[in-house]
């Protein structure tokens, strides 16, 4: 007995239209995607020790992205390293450093673009170069690779049931 062929359709019978995959909220600041090689660790308090954003490995010199639309509202040296930071909608800030900026303060600038270019010698790099990507809304970090559509890393804490 030969088995029935049933049609292959593109859609699922109970969907009414195809679905399109939605853009996530920012873009990866760096193209290829890059590996991570330190995840965001929120602090306990403003003040605790965390990670307040990603280190991504790079080659020295690469080009760093606008991760969206924005206005820089800050390109120069902190405590010595050089850092942008753009301004986005929905209270969005964007954080990108060790990076030497080819944009200056009050630059408006669309997703995708260049904003400068990596250095070497981030402390606690543990490759050639990383660049540290962090994010705030209002005065909270948050973690870039969600907002990104990553999955960052997960730890698991201890549960406070009788087991």
């Amino acid at each position: 007995m030969a088995a029935e062929q049933v049609p292959i359709t593109s859609a699922a019978p109970w969907a009414s239209e195809p679905r399109t995959p939605q853009q996530s909220r920012l873009s990866w600041p760096l193209s290829p995607v890059p590996v991570v090689v330190r995840y965001f660790d929120a602090p306990e308090t403003p003040y605790s020790a965390g990670h307040r954003g990603v280190d991504l490995a790079v080659v020295p010199g690469q080009e760093v992205l606008a991760a969206d639309a924005g206005v820089v509202v800050f390109a120069g040296p902190v405590a010595g390293r050089p850092v942008i930071s753009v301004d986005h909608d929905g209270g969005l800030r964007t954080t990108y450093l060790p990076v030497v900026p080819k944009v200056a303060v009050g630059e408006q600038v669309h997703r995708g673009q260049v904003l400068g270019t990596v250095l070497a010698g981030h402390p606690g790099c543990p490759v050639a170069a990383c660049l540290h990507w962090g994010v705030r809304r209002g005065e909270e970090y948050v973690d870039p690779l969600a907002l990104a559509g990553e999955v960052g890393e997960y730890r698991l804490k201890p549960w406070g049931g009788d087991r």
